[in-house]
């Protein structure tokens, strides 16, 4: 059984697994420090387990036949060396997994892979902005590592982006997903940012601008 720390748990989403009924394993322990984080109490390392990872078994156990996967989400999940058996652990009760990860290890990332069924792929900002965003030097080299990888394993994906204008503007936001583009992603969402509680809205008729600069890539606006 996987040592797996574990921040939060939710037993049943429906919009975290694309067309799945699914529980939710929010991961403890998060690298980077990036100021809109929906949940900065994830961020510490060294904070004691919400909840035993045996215990989120014997809870899944009880709903074989009712959920349909499980995600792993964070916090950064594949900052835990016991991700892959935890992954294991899941898939030996019957479910599809699922994993949420913003792409900074990619080696660890790389080792998941074969236990999963989906990826949310989280890019933060246009590489030159990353440092800027998550606070951690190097941090745009890892991801686009990370990103290659995914898209070589087959595995299913969708990458996300949630965009604050204060921090990179429209332009910027077309010029990355160009660079996404290029990487062979077929697939994004662009979700919006929650500063203090209200969200910061995107600007009127972003979405057509979008499509309109590159169709090569399914768009999905997210509120």
């Amino acid at each position: 059984m996987a040592d797996l720390k574990v921040g939060g748990f939710t037993p049943l989403t429906s919009i975290d697994f694309p067309g799945r009924l699914a529980a939710v394993v929010f991961c403890q322990g998060c690298p980077w420090r990036c100021d809109y984080c929906h949940n900065p109490h994830l961020i510490p390392v060294g904070s004691p387990s919400a909840r035993a990872w045996e215990d989120v078994l014997v809870f899944l156990a009880r709903r074989r036949g009712l959920l349909d996967g499980v995600v792993f989400s964070g916090g950064e999940p594949t900052l835990q060396a016991a991700l892959p058996a935890a992954m294991r652990d899941v898939r030996q009760l019957g479910f599809e997994v699922a994993l949420h990860t913003a792409g900074m290890y990619p080696d660890r990332l790389e080792a998941a892979l074969p236990w999963v069924d989906w990826v949310g792929f989280d890019i933060k900002a246009p590489a030159h902005r990353y440092d800027h965003v998550t606070g951690t030097p190097g941090s745009a080299t890892r991801v686009m590592d990370s990103l290659e990888r995914l898209v070589a394993s087959g595995v299913a994906y969708e990458c996300r982006t949630t965009w604050d204008p204060e921090l990179f503007d429209e332009a910027e936001l077309m010029a990355l997903l160009h660079t996404l583009a290029e990487k062979g992603v077929q697939r994004w969402s662009l979700q919006v940012c929650n500063r203090a509680g209200m969200p910061v809205p995107h600007p009127a008729g972003i979405a057509d601008r979008i499509a309109a600069a590159c169709p090569r890539i399914a768009v999905r606006m997210q509120a």
